[in-house]
């Protein structure tokens, strides 16, 4: 049976993975930094599921988190077979304004750790010749995004370092896939003080939709999935937008909600 590792497990997107996968008979690595939650979920899993759901608890911000996580693993003999990179986080307003450690913190955990755990488990995917990464981007990574600066450029990275590596990967029969979701009904909103959204108050899909179309995208084998209609027609389009008008409609649009908010 297949092993899984979900990361940002204890809450929306990560927790819901973690029971799609667990659905399909892959037994589990939860990571996240709220261990009571991790528990729970692992103990839902269990009791829904015949596999086993191990426990880790890790903030993955931190600068050695990946290096213990490893460690961890290499010590519990867990060899991963499927990588959910879910972690990470959002924060809206003036990148002029917003705390600097904030914005740090969401490049550490959005991309730094993404790619060093893609790089800590990838080895063990070649040597068997099979394997499957998912990383959780978003349909901000298709243009610029004022007033969410540093969060829409962190998805941009990591939409393009998962198609190129889904390139690199293909002789090695390891799929990698970015998943591309628009607003979404999880914490996401609240953390990114986003609630007042208009997006996300109207327009916002299901975690269980999201997981669907990622995994069934993952199954096919391709590169991108975006999840939704709506915002399959937004990324769509805007790959014939300027993107001086691109980024003129992305700030305006929040914006109008920072000064709102």
């Amino acid at each position: 049976m297949p092993t899984a590792l979900v990361t940002g497990a204890s809450a929306g997107l990560g927790t819901h993975f973690a029971l799609a996968l667990a659905q399909r008979g892959h037994h589990l690595v939860l990571v996240a930094r709220r261990g009571d939650r991790l528990d729970q979920l692992a103990e839902l899993i269990g009791r829904r599921h015949n596999v086993t759901a191990h426990v880790i608890v890790a903030d993955l911000a931190k600068k050695n988190a990946v290096a213990r996580l490893t460690a961890e693993l290499e010590a519990r003999d867990l060899a991963i077979d499927v990588l959910v990179n879910n972690a990470g986080f959002g924060a809206r307003g003036d990148f002029a304004a917003l705390d600097r450690a904030v914005q740090a913190r969401m490049i550490d955990l959005n991309c730094r750790a993404l790619v060093a755990l893609t790089h800590a488990v990838l080895p063990g995917m070649i040597a068997q010749r099979r394997g499957a990464i998912l990383n959780v981007a978003s349909t901000a990574a298709f243009q610029p995004g004022p007033w969410m600066a540093v969060y829409y450029a962190t998805k941009a990275f990591v939409l393009s370092f998962s198609e190129a590596l889904h390139e690199e990967m293909k002789p090695h029969n390891i799929r990698v896939i970015a998943l591309c979701p628009g607003p979404t009904r999880t914490e996401f909103a609240d953390i990114a003080n986003m609630t007042d959204s208009d997006l996300f108050r109207h327009f916002a899909s299901t975690p269980d939709r999201v997981v669907r179309d990622g995994l069934k995208a993952l199954d096919a084998g391709r590169a991108v999935a975006v999840s939704g209609t709506m915002n399959k027609l937004m990324a769509g389009a805007i790959r014939f937008t300027p993107r001086a008008l691109a980024r003129r409609i992305a700030g305006s649009l929040q914006k109008k909600r920072q000064d709102s908010g």
